[in-house]
């Protein structure tokens, strides 16, 4: 034998074996799990004690007691547990295999969630057969396998360049009990009986890592005692009661005692007596050490289990905080080519992707297609204790009718924090419309190397959800028409008879009509108790034609519906109506969808959206026409933001798609939300490692970012931190009184050349937006947006000034050009701004009047001396605040391409009075909006349209032309 084999021989047996005590080696690991846990959450706030999730079917005694060992052994070490117990399908009486699929159920939503350490299905699962039981086990997630049975588990144990996620329990107390002893394993020969997938080839794997050399054996072996008789380390797990005798063994050895046998026992109670599969008495006489059972490897196996599950709570803990984005690189032309030329070049992540690297679970994605995906709204139940991110509202100056790159900022800046600055970054943007798709204005995907991707799906019918908007909008426009008439056709007794009909001899109410009886002020719930004056007053809504404010809408510019009537048909009877039809995205429901915090504050929203006034003076609404329900049932998936990424990569939250100057312009609560959680940290975290939301407001910072901080605001809870400021040579030159710049015609020679004395007047416009933006509180970034003719002074010109005005970074900035590597400097400073608490406040106090709060807007944002309000809309705030809608805040509705209601003036206009011709109530939106001048809810087609230019190509599909 060589010196080594000597060295590892265990020392020959005296008289009596030393007992290796499994209880006090499994206490010392419980104990010192236990403080180890304590010391890193003392270090790390962040990591939460491990909870484990044991599974079981059925109620076998002997997994009952099992169970309650290990439910001991987590309290002692300082962990949870959660026991789950399944009804085996004879104690059920359910179809055989139901049992089976309930815990295939739990395991899968244990493996989703996060605050599980580990799992554990209790073995034997109760009336399942080894192929269910496999399948079970299977099932487990690998990274949550802490009893080691998962065949990659089990296969990597064996391999000798890899290890397993975790090493299954009783084999890594066997090796730790020989450990225990002193016994240095390697060059030792070592014996193996039983070849269990559990036990005995787990053994043996691990054995030879110890560098021993392992034989195996089984019932069948040949010269088995021969064999055992060589072993200086012999382990049990064969199955039979006190199978090896003393006299096999080799003197010294040390003895691992595996099995557990029961054998009858008359001096027990219980009739038997618990015993290994070694003949202890006999043993114990030539063994050196020795496991006793119980007390051996009992212990270990459960001590084990402690130990791989505070592992697995470290690994996840650990694998949370890392960062998952893998950037997708861009392949920049100097000469940058059309958008879509640039989108199409770009391979996608699968979505699927995108989302596990910001940290959506596998169950809150619902995909559609392999690119875009809607995010479930229980992400936030998951995620409600997380802090969250850096809060970012990219705003602009006065824009030019061509924009100024306030979507390719909020794209670029994104890029620039996540795929450049590895920040946990989340753009937040409206979903586009397809009138400005298929017209003028184009898309709102950004542009040239800072995109949403795939562009054509975004700018197209994405997932729907502006559908879903014309839908339940047309639902209600219907309904309201339809009540009309049926009023107008019908006395009293019949209406109420065909709205509550019996049936089985049985009135009943609708549930919208319960709550419209609620506003009425009657307290009954039987149709039959209501006297005919309740039954006149809840059946009839006795619309006023006059005061209808609700039209169908489409998502389509189509100027000749901006008027129309309705009711020709014989069949009405001559019912008729002038009405109109408006673009989707202007309807109510689109602000009530960008509005809503969840499902139920959109049903609540959408049923107290205010259509009309009764003949009476008193306000309809969607719930009295009763299809308030139907219209949630409408939005259901609408309500979920939809997932997709940047051309580098980076998470794009697409949710809802507000007009602007009509409502309020900006992406959905909801979805920011989401990303605030998902780019958040939790409490204890160091705050450096924060992510950011950049979330746009629609045209100027006068429009958008003002109703931003004014509504959206108000509605989240949520607070800013620092506002982007978006400026671009072009805009401030026309604003120092450049000519006038037409969508479709070329620019002047002003616009690419440099005149720095034209600059310098315009720049009052951007002074006047950051003095706005100061007024909220907000740190202010400007981003000056490089076009490709813009010069160094130019740039240096605007970069001062804003400085000078109380900007707290002006950064010039190349995104369109270079993508996210153009836009460091901007997400640098955007940092910066983000460093200190935010000081965000409001700009007026929502108990004042109507008309004070339109003046302050006027005086504060625009520069106006006042406001001045037409008989029509003075009637309008008079009658709204009568009904109860004084304390709602105001959506002004004016032209975005001036400060002031006409578009013609550039700069800071000054000395003039708002003109407010009317005033509309949004009640589901929560706001009232006053109309500054004419504008239109439904866009018009010019002469020459995009749609010219957008094509399918028939060989490969692909679409062609846009943008």
């Amino acid at each position: 034998m060589s010196g080594a084999a000597v060295d590892a021989q265990p020392e020959v047996a005296s008289s009596q074996a030393k007992i290796i005590d499994g209880n006090a080696i499994a206490k010392e690991i419980r104990t010192s799990l236990s403080k180890s846990i304590e010391e890193l959450h003392a270090q790390a706030p962040t990591f939460h004690p491990p909870h484990l999730v044991i599974l079981q079917l059925g109620s076998s005694p002997a997994s009952t007691t099992y169970i309650r060992m290990k439910l001991k052994a987590a309290e002692e070490s300082g962990m949870t547990v959660q026991h789950i117990k399944v009804e085996s399908d004879d104690e059920s009486g359910e179809p055989k295999g139901t049992g089976v699929k309930k815990v295939l159920e739990l395991v899968r939503h244990a493996n989703a969630d996060e605050k599980v350490s580990g799992i554990l299905v209790q073995l034997p699962l109760e009336g399942a057969g080894k192929a269910e039981e496999k399948s079970v086990v299977d099932s487990v997630s690998v990274s949550k396998d802490v009893d080691g049975f998962h065949p990659e588990n089990i296969g990597l144990l064996t391999s000798r360049i890899s290890e397993p996620y975790f090493t299954p329990c009783t084999p890594a107390g066997v090796i730790k009990l020989i450990e225990s002893t002193g016994f240095d394993l390697a060059g030792s020969s070592a014996v193996v009986l039983g070849r269990s997938d559990i036990v005995g080839t787990p053994v043996c794997a691990l054995l030879r890592k110890k560098d021993a050399t392992v034989t195996q054996c089984h019932s069948r072996t040949k010269n088995l005692e021969d064999i055992v008789r060589s072993a200086d380390v012999v382990i049990a797990a064969i199955g039979q009661a006190e199978f090896v005798r003393g006299e096999w063994l080799k003197p010294g050895a040390i003895v691992i005692d595996v099995g557990t046998n029961y054998i009858p026992d008359a001096s027990k109670k219980s009739g038997q007596r618990l015993v290994g599969d070694v003949h202890y008495e006999s043993a114990s006489k030539v063994a050196s050490y020795i496991t006793p059972v119980p007390g051996g490897v009992g212990p270990m196996t459960v001590a084990m289990l402690m130990h791989n599950t505070f592992e697995a709570a470290k690994r996840t803990w650990s694998t949370r905080r890392e960062r998952k984005l893998v950037p997708l690189p861009l392949k920049m032309l100097e000469k940058v080519p059309s958008d879509i030329e640039i989108a199409v070049a770009q391979e996608p992540k699968l979505v699927a992707t995108v989302a596990e690297e910001m940290g959506v679970q596998a169950d809150e994605l619902e995909s559609y297609g392999r690119f875009k995906a809607k995010i479930e709204l229980s992400v936030l139940d998951r995620l409600k204790d997380k802090l969250d991110g850096k809060y970012i509202v990219v705003a602009g100056i006065t824009p030019t009718p061509l924009g100024e790159g306030k979507s390719t900022t909020t794209i670029g800046l994104a890029q620039a924090l996540g795929a450049h600055l590895q920040k946990n970054a989340i753009a937040c943007v409206r979903q586009p419309s397809q009138g400005p798709t298929f017209g003028v204005k184009g898309g709102a995907a950004g542009g040239g190397y800072s995109q949403v991707i795939p562009m054509t799906e975004f700018n197209l019918h994405l997932t729907g959800d502006i559908h879903a908007v014309a839908a339940a909008n047309n639902l209600l426009a219907a309904a309201i028409d339809a009540r009309m008439f049926h009023e107008f056709t019908q006395k009293d007794k019949a209406l109420f008879d065909r709205l509550c009909p019996k049936k089985k001899g049985k009135r009943s109410f609708a549930k919208p009509m319960l709550a419209r009886l609620k506003r009425l002020g009657i307290d009954k719930v039987d149709p039959e108790q209501l006297t005919e004056e309740e039954q006149s007053r809840f059946a009839r809504l006795d619309i006023d034609p006059a005061t209808i404010t609700w039209n169908r809408v489409l998502d389509v510019n189509d100027r000749y519906l901006r008027a129309i009537t309705v009711g020709q048909a014989p069949t009405e009877k001559g019912f008729t109506r002038q009405t109109a039809f408006d673009i989707a995205v202007a309807s109510e429901v689109m602000a009530v969808l960008a509005l809503s915090k969840d499902v139920a504050d959109m049903r609540a929203r959408l049923g107290r959206m205010v259509v009309a006034s009764s003949k009476a003076g008193e306000p309809i609404t969607a719930e009295d026409i009763g299809c308030a329900g139907a219209m949630a049932v409408l939005m259901k998936d609408a309500i979920k933001p939809t997932l997709m990424q940047t051309l580098e990569g980076t998470p794009v939250f697409v949710h809802a798609g507000p007009f602007a100057n009509i409502a309020h312009g900006n992406s959905s609560i909801i979805a920011d939300r989401i990303a605030l959680k998902l780019a958040g940290i939790e409490k204890g975290d160091d705050a450096s490692r924060s992510g950011y939301v950049i979330t746009e407001a629609g045209f100027g910072a006068d429009i958008g970012m003002e109703k931003f901080c004014n509504i959206k605001t108000r509605v989240s809870g949520l607070r800013p931190n620092a506002v982007v400021l978006v400026a671009t040579i072009r805009a401030l030159k026309m604003h120092g009184g450049g000519p006038a710049v037409t969508p479709g015609k070329p620019l002047d020679a002003v616009y690419t050349e440099e005149h720095l004395d034209l600059l310098e007047k315009g720049c009052a416009n951007l002074g006047k937006h950051i003095e706005n933006a100061k007024k909220f509180g907000l740190k202010v970034v400007v981003a000056i947006n490089r076009f490709a003719h813009d010069t160094v002074p130019e740039m240096e010109l605007v970069q001062k000034y804003a400085l000078s005005v109380g900007a707290d970074y002006a950064v010039p900035a190349n995104h369109w050009a270079r993508g996210g590597e153009g836009a460091v400097d901007l997400a640098e400073a955007v940092i910066k701004a983000c460093e200190d608490e935010s000081q965000f406040k409001f700009l007026y106090d929502l108990n004042l009047p109507l008309v004070q709060k339109m003046e302050i807007i006027a005086k504060e944002m625009y520069g106006a001396d006042g406001v001045s309000l037409s008989p029509e809309a003075q009637a309008e705030v008079e009658r709204y605040e009568r009904q109860g809608y004084g304390g709602l805040p105001i959506c002004m509705a004016k032209t975005a391409l001036s400060l002031s209601d006409d578009p013609s003036k550039k700069g800071v206009p000054t000395g003039f009075t708002l003109p407010i011709r009317n005033v509309r109530l949004s009640a589901g939106a929560s706001f009232v909006y006053p109309l500054v001048g004419d504008m239109s809810t439904m866009p018009g087609l010019t002469t020459r349209p995009g749609f010219y230019d957008i094509d399918l190509n028939p060989e490969t599909g692909d679409i062609e032309g846009l943008f």
